[in-house]
């Protein structure tokens, strides 16, 4: 259960395009779309190496 919650994560930070539809705040110029955007890519890498580790426990 957890395994799953883990990988679903990432589709509902990012498939809900209203959160994060706007400019501010900016991070290093970066309007906030694409700095959100871009900050998932190393959760998401947390998130599947923590499904895969509670997978590989259970």
């Amino acid at each position: 259960m957890k395994k799953t919650l883990f990988l679903l994560l990432p589709f509902a930070g990012l498939l809900w395009v209203p959160l994060y539809n706007r400019h501010d705040p900016s991070l290093f110029g970066f309007p906030f779309f694409y700095w959100y955007q871009l900050a998932w890519v190393p959760v998401t890498s947390v998130l599947i190496w923590m499904a895969w580790k509670s997978d590989r426990q259970s």
